[in-house]
This record gives structure tokens, C-alpha cells and sequence, in this order.
């Protein structure tokens, strides 16, 4: 299973070499999260529309390695964007991929861009 966690990595925008089409903005729900798959990976992508903003990050929650993030509740803590664990209620930074919880999980967190209501996410492979 080490090798699932280590199949995901933070992207930040500068390290990009490749958009991914994961679908027109309307495949996923306002304030939600959808999964589409990139190569080996499950990616969680979120239209946080209270926020008038994208995220994408890993869909495999490593505390106990489910493919359940895209599933979470999105919110806020504290200013910070954030998606809670639909299992476990364990909570994340949609920006950085920290642990909200003081843990050491992370998750890998991608850069996003829309483009004529097609959504994109950055990868570095």
C-alpha cells in the first residue's frame, strides 16, 4: 500500500507539464466533489462554488488508504478550504494538503483551470 500513497505527489502550478481534461464544469456539483481517474490515480475534484473556486487532490484518504475523498464534505477551517473524510472525519487543506487535524497524513493537491466550462488539472508527468 506504500507504493498507492506514493503514486501521489503535490503539483504546484509552475511544475505543470500537463493539463488533464477531467470534464465540462457541469459534470460535477456545485459545492461538491467528483473522481476521475488519470492514468493510475483518483483524482477528487471539487467546484467549491461558496468560494467561487476549484481544487483537485488525491481521492485516496491515507489514513486508512479509501478512495473516499471525492465524497467528503467540503469547508472551512479557519480561512482555509478544506475536505473532510466521509470515513473517519478526518480533514485536509484543499490548498497545501495538510493535515487539519495536527496528524502527519497528507494528501497530493493539483492545480485546476477552467476554460470555457471545461475543467482542467495540472500534472507533472
Amino acid at each position: 500500500m506504500d507504493n498507492l500513497i506514493q503514486n501521489y505527489k503535490t503539483v504546484n502550478e509552475a511544475e505543470v507539464k500537463n493539463w488533464f481534461h477531467a470534464g465540462k464544469t457541469s459534470d460535477f456539483p456545485e459545492d461538491g466533489g467528483g473522481c476521475v481517474k488519470y492514468g493510475m490515480k483518483q483524482i477528487a475534484v471539487f467546484n467549491f462554488s461558496r468560494r467561487s473556486k476549484w481544487y483537485a487532490c488525491q481521492n485516496l484518504c491515507p489514513h486508512k488508504l479509501e478512495m473516499v475523498l471525492s465524497r467528503g464534505m467540503i469547508g472551512d477551517a479557519k480561512g482555509t478550504p478544506k475536505v473532510a473524510c466521509p470515513l473517519h472525519k478526518k480533514t485536509f487543506s484543499l490548498e497545501d494538503g495538510s493535515n487539519l487535524n495536527g496528524d502527519e497524513f497528507k494528501i497530493a493537491v493539483y492545480p485546476v483551470k477552467i476554460e470555457e466550462e471545461n475543467v482542467y488539472i495540472g500534472f507533472s508527468d
